[in-house]
């Protein structure tokens, strides 16, 4: 009767995990997940802002078939009528739960975040969420501002609480109700943080003390990156903390002193997300529904943390569209769960020592959009079919393709040929290539480079990762008719992952691009 899925969504997190190698964040919830799942430390969002990525993966179509590379059209009526990886589970017997942020609010997801096409009852949002940007962060004069970096009381905030905690709340409640009612469910929860502003409960800064705290390895503008490839942050100036500091638009730097505590904040702020994941996957043990759900984690993209100079996302770095993405699915990535067994005690970030390695880990480059045929797969549903070339009056189909087959590839052993896959349309033999895209108003940075609507959009920047390089044209696009004009290449990026892991040295110029 098929297994229950658990899809678990965070807003702008990068993968600074104990999982994935970083040293200094304390994350043992996520770590433990990690420990029972199949983990890719190579997987890419489509476009590294919410609304876009997010229309993207749960429809498992890319941008250019969404058309949505801002926030202002609703897919069904601007497209195509594509259906969604909740309706799809919903279509095929399951109750499917939204909770918190999954579609990004608004004209995007029809002011309904999809429902009723997508979702079994109405989505819930968490109360407090209104309050985001709110004057709730203490300033040194002792005043309530909208800062960037945002600590707070949370017995102090509206409500005594904040939505990360109302969401997970609500999310047990769920589990509760469906574990009674014995239905099968697709339970999608999305977490704000660490989102900006950074709120979170100010008791897990003490988890970072800020001589601890380094700046990012390469915190300049690389001499060669193209202007039009750089985002100048503009919602992080406009934080009352940032636009007290005065720094010179587009490429002025913050104080060194300010870069450590946002990156500090970021920190805290995935602490506190981690608590929240904890408590989450232990209520999932007290409600027996370990040993037969599926439990998806990952992000809308990532965020850059000072690197290039950069801050936020809107751009095609790694640090801007490579997400953490693991998949739990028991009897597969683990041996089968007695009922009753506890797979995810809580752990307790403040206490917790040691970290925890990954089940199983891939290398391989996957994108976002392929968690539709994956999760399809792993449910044991019908796979959907690969999209045509031109797919806007098709229902049903998905522009990625299921990564099952590498589940059971242990990165030991040398990988055969085509991997065991028997659909050879499906499968390549040369190595795979994450898609990534980003469009710009003009060259030069300016106020709507980060977000620019989609009337405003000139120049698009398609960017490949493979495991060797990320390749990036920056070329005409025109927004009427939405296309893309490739003989008219504004700039291009050229990165070497072997000898510049971190993107600093844009060797375009140097290379010819008869490839």
């Amino acid at each position: 009767d098929g297994m229950n899925v658990l899809f678990i969504i965070v807003d702008d997190l990068r993968p600074v995990l104990g999982c994935y190698g970083d040293k200094l964040v304390k994350s043992p919830n996520i770590d433990q997940l990690a420990s029972q799942s199949m983990v890719f430390s190579n997987a890419y969002a489509q476009q590294a802002v919410c609304a876009p990525s997010r229309v993207s993966f749960l429809t498992g179509r890319r941008p250019d078939t969404t058309r949505l590379y801002d926030f202002y059209s609703y897919w069904r009526v601007h497209a195509g009528n594509y259906s969604t990886m909740p309706q799809y589970f919903k279509e095929n017997g399951y109750v499917t739960l939204s909770v918190g942020k999954i579609f990004h609010p608004g004209v995007s997801s029809n002011y309904s975040d999809d429902y009723p096409y997508s979702w079994s009852i109405p989505p819930f949002h968490p109360s407090a969420e209104k309050h985001e940007n709110d004057k709730t962060c203490r300033g040194k004069d002792g005043k309530l501002h909208t800062n960037l970096v945002c600590p707070v009381n949370v017995t102090e905030m509206p409500g005594g609480t904040l939505p990360d905690i109302q969401s997970t709340e609500e999310a047990i409640h769920l589990l509760n109700v469906m574990k009674t009612t014995r239905q099968k469910f697709f339970l999608a929860v999305g977490y704000h943080k660490p989102h900006i502003p950074l709120r979170y409960p100010q008791e897990f800064l003490k988890l970072y003390p800020l001589e601890n705290i380094t700046l990012a390895p390469d915190p300049w503008v690389p001499k060669k990156l193209p202007s039009v490839a750089y985002n100048p942050w503009m919602d992080i100036r406009q934080r009352d903390d940032v636009k007290a500091l005065n720094v010179s638009f587009p490429y002025g730097a913050l104080p060194d002193d300010f870069q450590r505590q946002i990156r500090q904040s970021y920190y805290a702020a995935v602490s506190y997300l981690d608590v929240q994941i904890g408590l989450l996957l232990s209520a999932l043990d007290d409600a027996g529904l370990s040993n037969n759900t599926i439990v998806v984690f990952t992000a809308d993209h990532g965020w850059s943390l000072g690197e290039h100079g950069e801050w936020a996302k809107y751009s095609n770095f790694d640090v801007a569209t490579r997400v953490p993405l693991m998949f739990y699915v028991p009897g597969m990535t683990t041996s089968p769960v007695s009922q009753g067994a506890r797979v995810f005690p809580y752990l307790n970030p403040f206490s917790h020592i040691g970290g925890s390695v990954p089940q199983g880990q891939s290398k391989k480059v996957v994108e976002l959009v392929s968690l539709f045929p994956t999760l399809a797969e792993l449910a044991g549903l019908q796979v959907p079919p690969a999209c045509p070339e031109v797919s806007f009056g098709v229902v049903l189909c998905t522009e990625g393709s299921s990564i099952v087959h590498y589940f059971n590839i242990s990165e030991g052993k040398v990988e055969q040929g085509k991997e065991g896959c028997d659909d050879t349309d499906r499968c390549f033999y040369e190595e795979p290539v994450a898609f990534s895209q980003y469009p710009r108003p003009a060259d030069v940075p300016q106020w709507n480079s980060d977000k620019p609507k989609l009337k405003d959009i000139r120049i698009m920047g398609y960017s490949m990762r493979t495991i060797d390089y990320r390749y990036t044209v920056w070329v005409q696009f025109d927004p009427n008719n939405f296309s893309a004009n490739f003989e008219h290449v504004h700039a291009g990026e050229l990165y070497m992952m072997e000898n510049d892991p971190n993107q600093d040295y844009n060797i375009y110029n140097n290379t010819s691009h008869g490839w």
